[in-house]
């Protein structure tokens, strides 16, 4: 019999600690282990982790080796390893609530009108944030809301999930993975070892909903992301904001929605630059070289 979930770990370099509290919450889910497979896709790790991670208390659990750097491949090879109608990917340092698993099942039985969607993600700092940081909680995959939130229009930001815990149906991941291997260009998104691109997560949603699906947002559905403290770091939130501007540049060529902006819009923009204070100029500079880079790129092979 097939699972009704495929519950995919993708992780590359893991923090020990953060990826056991990961498997810890799995053996904890409210939906019984025989219900749905563990895979657990080593991307290119230094070590071999199927040495060194013990999956044994599942039943339906498997190491898969992926030898390619990058969140978008790793994801490409846990779609074709899995057999469920149901797909959830788990970052390794998501610690999903007890009833995760449950709670993914009863949206997909009861929403069919979606095609993917994911919840609220609560964050566990390893270091006390500075107060400074507040404004780019939102790049580091927080959410936090009160209400359930879904559309099929690829312009609403409010109902779109983020890759933490996301859930999707098969087909959407199956109409994902050809459009990728058709247009290799889509591999430029998401994580690749140290490189901070991003945007995968949206290029799904919009697959489901040119496919007639919707996408949604589920108060019920929560888990906790652990945050180690480099990530409350200045160099690396700029980093960030940077690899965030040019994924969405990058996406939105992809999609074929890139528009080039008026004069009037950059000069009003280099105008702001000049009253704000040094970071948030920073900030401003680092998302203007990310989008930079990838007009660049786009330039070279258009």
């Amino acid at each position: 019999m097939l699972p009704l979930l495929s519950v995919i770990i993708c992780t590359h370099n893991p923090r020990r600690t953060y990826l056991d509290r990961v498997l810890q919450s799995l053996q904890l889910q409210t939906l019984p282990h025989d219900c749905w497979e563990l895979i657990l896709i080593d991307n290119a790790s230094d070590t071999l982790l199927a040495s060194e991670i013990e999956l044994s208390w599942h039943s339906h659990a498997q190491h898969i080796r992926e030898e390619e750097l990058g969140l978008t491949p790793a994801r490409l090879r846990g779609i074709r390893e899995s057999k469920a109608e149901t797909l959830v990917f788990v970052d390794d340092d998501n610690v999903l609530n007890s009833d995760y698993l449950e709670t993914a099942l009863h949206i997909s039985t009861s929403w069919t009108v979606l095609g993917i969607w994911g919840g609220q993600i609560e964050p566990a700092f390893e270091v006390e944030p500075p107060e400074w940081t507040k404004p780019y909680w939102v790049n580091l995959a927080i959410r936090e809301f009160e209400r359930d939130k879904w559309s099929n229009l690829p312009n609403h930001s409010e109902a779109l999930p983020c890759g933490a815990g996301l859930c999707m149906r098969r087909v959407v991941a199956v109409e994902y993975a050809k459009q990728v291997t058709a247009a290799p260009e889509r591999m430029k998104l998401g994580r690749k070892g140290k490189l901070l691109t991003s945007s995968e997560d949206t290029d799904i949603a919009l697959t489901a909903c040119h496919m007639g699906l919707g996408m949604g947002q589920f108060v019920a559905l929560k888990l906790t992301h652990l945050l180690p403290a480099h990530r409350l770091q200045e160099d690396y939130l700029l980093k960030l904001e940077e690899g965030l501007a040019y994924s969405g540049v990058m996406l939105a060529w992809l999609n074929g929605t890139l528009t080039q902006s008026s004069w009037r819009g950059k000069t009003l923009q280099f105008c702001r630059r000049w009253f704000m204070d040094a970071r948030n100029r920073r900030f401003h500079d680092a998302s203007q070289r990310g989008a930079a880079l990838a007009l660049q790129e786009i330039t070279k092979v258009t």
